[in-house]
């Protein structure tokens, strides 16, 4: 082990994950099964935004040189709604033509006048303020033909995945998900819904595994739970090695004598690092089962999604080449005092409330790395630096959930 880089600081950590990188594939999915995935190349548009010149109110196309000393009187010689048209009537000075938001501008017109400065009469109209040219939306002001609108490695949104339809794209290459393995170790694991004897527990990680692993935009492949011996963890891992593009342990990284994970990857595995300078969460490793990368997180439940978040999230970015999703960091006011080490950045979870000058962080839960109802009633992640104070009216950076 000596050779293993021990106790790192998260900084290190995230450096070693780098060294290790994945193949990628892609595949092509509708728009329909498009969201949440990973761009795998960069996409162009085949058409302009706005496809032709067109209002941005419901009004009046006008002559702006009709309009700069209102009160104006105009006749309205047309109207135009916003649908398909092959022909448009001209605009002439002295008229206006009624127009609809989305509709193309009539030949002639410069300006719009917005319904509700308008006084219209049968046939003609009575403005009160001078045209606005700005309220024309121009041929291609939002994308150009050809011009690529979105990169590589974007993960697409709700409103990423509009703008492919929008740039004419009903398909799209996007990258296979990575299939992710889920081992929980632990012969006192149960599943919900079992009945517990005496000593044993509901297993709950695998379940929040799963759900980070799909907000990464990726498919979790939860295992049978595995019982502490070295012939079934060495089975598991060598399925998981096969069938998945990574691996996550949850149990059996730390220094006790049934810490199977950290002993058969010290043993038979290419371990990279093993502890890091987090609290919760100092006992993982990294490393590799059979050119597979593989996470040993903590058991502790509130340890293991931690982890994920610190150093699995960051480093399932790089890999992928995606550009998110990306944790948001933010200032708050501690209210409440927060213990904090010497030798570890600090993630202790808070609550986060505004108030006139500004977000307020509160600590409301004991923070045993067991009490996952604290992880779940939480708004955020102090980012306390080692030795950094955590009393009571510090403003400090916190990382939101």
């Amino acid at each position: 082990m000596a050779e293993v880089p021990y106790f790192i600081s998260l900084e290190e950590a995230l450096l070693i994950t780098k060294t290790v990188g994945l193949n990628l594939e892609s595949e092509v999915v509708d728009l329909d099964n498009a969201h949440g995935r990973i761009l795998f190349e960069g996409l162009s548009a085949k058409v302009d935004d706005p496809p032709f010149d067109n209002s941005a109110m419901d009004g009046y196309a006008v002559l702006h040189s009709d309009t700069t000393s209102p009160p104006t009187e105009l006749n309205i010689s047309a109207v135009v709604q916003a649908r398909g048209t092959t022909t448009l009537p001209t605009l002439v000075s002295g008229n206006a033509i009624q127009i609809m938001t989305g509709a193309p501008m009539p030949p002639g017109a410069d300006a719009i006048i917005p319904i509700e400065h308008c006084e219209v009469k049968s046939d003609s109209i009575r403005i009160q303020i001078e045209g606005k040219r700005h309220f024309i939306r121009k041929q291609g002001e939002n994308l150009q033909i050809g011009k690529e609108a979105l990169s590589q490695g974007s993960l697409l949104s709700p409103s990423r995945v509009g703008l492919c339809a929008t740039m004419g794209h009903w398909q799209i290459k996007v990258q296979k998900q990575l299939k992710i393995a889920i081992i929980s170790t632990g012969d006192e694991l149960k599943s919900p819904g079992e009945e517990l004897l005496p000593g044993e527990i509901y297993e709950s990680n695998a379940f929040g595994l799963s759900g980070l692993v799909k907000m990464m935009g990726h498919e979790p492949i939860r295992y049978s739970k595995v019982e502490d011996n070295l012939d079934g963890l060495r089975k598991t891992l060598d399925i998981a090695a096969k069938e998945c593009d990574l691996i996550l342990t949850s149990g059996g990284v730390s220094m006790g004598e049934w810490d199977l994970v950290r002993k058969i990857m010290e043993e038979e595995g290419r371990m990279k690092f093993w502890r890091v300078k987090i609290r919760p969460g100092s006992p993982p490793l990294f490393g590799e089962w059979k050119d597979t990368p593989i996470f040993g997180l903590p058991g502790n439940p509130v340890s293991s999604h931690v982890v994920f978040r610190m150093i699995v999230a960051p480093w399932l970015i790089y890999a992928t080449g995606a550009d998110g999703p990306t944790p948001t960091i933010t200032k708050a006011k501690l209210i409440d005092q927060v213990k904090s080490t010497n030798d570890c950045l600090t993630l202790r979870r808070v609550t986060i409330t505004p108030s006139e000058e500004g977000l307020e962080a509160r600590q409301p839960r004991h923070q045993g790395s067991g009490n996952i109802e604290s992880l779940a009633s939480a708004d955020a992640l102090t980012l306390l630096k080692p030795g950094q104070s955590g009393n009571i009216g510090e403003t400090i950076e916190v990382i939101l959930l």
